[in-house]
Order: structure tokens, then sequence, then C-alpha cells
């Protein structure tokens, strides 16, 4: 999605959500307050069957909604929340609202502030549920968009592999884009490994 505006750039959630100590004071009551207001599982529940863990994930989204709804809040900007469940993880997602545009921000710079927002709404789920959290945030589609990217990397790579017989070392990529290249790779017959230490963690695409 293009964006014809310039916004500042940011690499973490305290420098994207404007505000001062008071704000930061309010994440933290958000935080406390989902914790107070949800019974965490007792014992866990998540193997209990598909429809069990399907109402679990759909709990995860629901709290993860309710806790970046406030956050938005807090923070005067504009967005509305999409929930749904991506295969075993809960998926959320700011969208544009009617009210306005979803602050591009949210991302930063390489996704960063997005990955931050991320992690702390995944805190938020497991403060509320007892239950470690995997959930994906996605911002404005940003992650759809980069997800399209990657296959499209993914897939010119596995032709050159194909072709050569010899392994293709990608750029560095976050945990997520890897996951991506990692299935894409998976589903084309070929087997792929992560290599490296972060940042500089990246896929190497091996021949069959």
């Amino acid at each position: 999605m293009s964006d014809n505006t310039t916004e500042p750039q940011v690499t973490d959630v305290s420098d994207a959500v404007p505000g001062d100590v008071d704000r930061a004071a309010d994440v933290a009551d958000v935080l406390e307050s989902v914790q107070s207001t949800e019974s965490p599982s007792e014992g866990g529940s998540r193997g209990r069957g598909g429809r069990t863990k399907i109402a679990d994930l759909e709990r995860e989204g629901e709290v993860a909604a309710d806790f970046l709804e406030t956050l938005l809040d807090i923070a005067d900007l504009d967005g509305d929340i999409d929930v749904d469940v991506d295969g075993d993880r809960a998926a959320v997602a700011i969208v544009d609202s009617e009210e306005g545009r979803v602050p591009r921000r949210l991302v930063g710079p390489d996704g960063k502030v997005l990955e931050a927002l991320q992690e702390l709404t995944r805190l938020a789920v497991q403060s509320a549920t007892g239950e470690r959290s995997r959930l994906m945030l996605d911002v404005a589609g940003h992650r759809a968009e980069r997800r399209a990217a990657l296959v499209g990397i993914a897939r010119e790579a596995i032709v050159e592999v194909k072709g050569s017989g010899e392994r293709k070392a990608l750029a560095p990529m976050s945990a997520f884009e890897r996951k991506v290249v990692h299935d894409e790779v998976l589903a084309a017959g070929l087997s792929s490994e992560s290599e490296g230490t972060e940042p500089h963690r990246h896929v190497v695409v091996l021949p069959a």
C-alpha cells in the first residue's frame, strides 16, 4: 500500500505512540486490567481437540483486540481491529477505519515497530490467559504485502536451485519472513534451513 505522506522514522513502540510518561503508565494499566478481567485457563486446554483449540485461539484474538483497541484510544490513533484464526495461530490486524488511516509509523522501518507491538500484545494475552501466545499481528496490510513479496523471492530461489543444483542463501529475514520462505520451499519439494544469528539470520534453500 503506497503512502504519500512522510512520517517520522521510529524503531520502537514508545516512539510510534505519541504521548508522555502518563500515557506509558496508561499502557501498563491496560496490561493490568486485561490480566484482572480475564481468568487464566486452569491446566491448559490446548490439547483437548480441534474445537477447543479453535475456541482458545478465538479467545486469544478477543483479548488482543481489547488490548489494542484500548491502546489506540490512549494514543488517540485511528484504526479498526480484525480478528481471525490462521492455521494454529490467532491472527489480529489493525486496519484503516472510516474515521481515518492507521498511522504507518506503527509498522516502522523494516517492520520493527510492528514486531515490538506484536510482542507487547502477546504479553497482554499471556497475562490474561496464562498461556504463551503465538498470535500474529498485522498493521495496515504490511505482513500480507510482505508475504506476497516473499513468496516471489522464494519461488525465484527455488527455480535457481533446481536449475543449478547448488544451495542458495537469501538475505537476512525476520522469523515471520523465514517461516513464509520455508513453507514455500517445502511445498515445492525442496528443503531449507536457517543459518546465522540475529539480525543476520537467513534462509538457505537446499537442492533435492
